[in-house]
């Protein structure tokens, strides 16, 4: 029997320090905080998360359900199946105009994934990688996971012109530590399309420094007045150090199907493959052909959303302009509204109090990078009445603060 009352502390207590540190120097990210609290409010409009009402268009589901009943539920090639590599080809070429190889495409279980798989690939302890912001964070996280270091250029707002880049500024960050260049465009949250003269610059001086460009692509196909925007796979060569990500969730309201893309140089394949073979194997097999079917007969539904989110963004302009409280530019892309409430720099707390007294769910600005406190972002891929109530739930509540 003890004859004294000492604690004592098992060997195998779990301790902050026995978990690898890059992973716990992520910062916070506060949009999913935020977003777990209006999930758990009642009657919050949720404009929180990139995600559209609109279901996955039927001939997609049927063609996985079609490749499920036929016994396409094992393990399948770890970088996609061969058909649908061809189809994301003829893709580029029917749409763009550019010649990709399908020994070029990775298919990948998520856009994120891609992202992941290409940072990965190039990335080591010590680089840099120049970013241009507003900018996803779970991005700047998988940066940070690498053990290399993200590098902000924010884009610039004039409430005559919009959203602009610098690029003199990417320019002069770059030093003898950078090993890429990350530009979103078209740009979540902001709607910005990066203008094809700059894209043919920042190629040219890329090249010139033996630097990667890895280019989210993923809401190429959702521009307002555009069938596509310009992709930097039209504009390279085969052999360019350019990473191109992309995803289905976006254009063909696949969110939860977790299927992207990703192309590079012919030579990165093989490296991808074996990063996915630790990773989790390649993208789910079923899942595959209905992403087929979505680039085979997906051209109509596209539009047909693209019209809705037009009538949306049309709705939020109207308002948002002439409310003095609202600084607002009208998104070129994207199904996203990017605003500032005049007066408002806590973005964290604003975004709790639309929550609390509005009723609406939006993503606070600086978890998209510094210098974005006072900004918000609102998902318009709603119903429009949802959308009209949302807005006049903000004004109201904004009018008062």
């Amino acid at each position: 029997m003890p004859t004294n009352n000492v604690k004592t502390t098992p060997s195998n207590t779990v301790k902050q320090d026995m978990f690898q540190p890059d992973l716990l120097n992520i910062p916070k990210n506060v949009s999913t905080e935020l977003l777990i609290y209006g999930q758990s409010k009642p009657n919050v409009i949720a404009m929180a998360q990139g995600d559209s009402y609109l279901k996955t268009p039927p001939y997609i589901c049927e063609a996985a359900q079609n490749a499920m009943d036929e016994g396409m539920t094992h393990y399948g090639p770890v970088i996609g199946q061969p058909a649908l590599r061809q189809e994301l080809s003829d893709y580029y070429q029917r749409n763009f105009n550019a010649d990709v190889a399908s020994e070029r495409i990775c298919v990948t279980s998520s856009g994120t994934t891609a992202i992941h798989l290409a940072l990965t690939s190039i990335l080591t302890d010590g680089d840099e990688v120049v970013c241009v912001t507003p900018i996803w964070r779970n991005i700047m996280g998988i940066i940070s996971l690498t053990g290399a270091t993200g590098i902000e250029i924010p884009l610039e707002h004039d409430e005559q012109s919009g959203w602009e880049l610098d690029l003199e500024k990417v320019y002069a960050a770059c030093t003898d530590k950078t090993k890429a260049i990350l530009v979103v465009t078209p740009s979540n949250p902001t709607g910005w399309i990066m203008p094809e003269e700059d894209m043919q610059s920042l190629l040219d001086f890329a090249r010139s420094k033996g630097l990667w460009i890895v280019a989210d692509e993923v809401y190429n196909r959702l521009a307002y007045g555009k069938k596509t925007t310009k992709s930097f796979l039209e504009i390279s060569n085969p052999d360019d150090l350019i990473y191109s990500v992309n995803s289905f969730s976006k254009s063909w309201a696949m969110t939860g199907w977790r299927l992207g893309w990703l192309v590079g140089p012919k030579e990165c394949a093989p490296v991808i493959q074996n990063l996915a073979l630790y990773e989790n194997m390649g993208p789910p097999t079923f899942n595959q052909f209905g992403a087929i079917a979505a680039l085979q007969q997906g051209e109509d539904f596209i539009q047909q959303q693209m019209a809705l989110w037009e009538e949306n963004l049309d709705i939020l302009e109207e308002r948002f302009s002439k409310n003095d409280k609202i600084i607002f530019s009208r998104s070129q892309s994207t199904f996203y509204a990017f605003f500032k409430v005049v007066g408002q720099d806590d973005c964290v707390d604003l975004c709790r109090q639309l929550i609390d007294k509005a009723g609406v769910s939006v993503a606070p600005g600086c978890s998209f990078g510094k210098g974005f406190e006072g900004w918000i972002r609102m998902c318009f891929a709603v119903r429009k009445e949802e959308l009209i109530q949302a807005v006049e739930r903000i004004e109201t509540m904004i009018s008062e603060v």
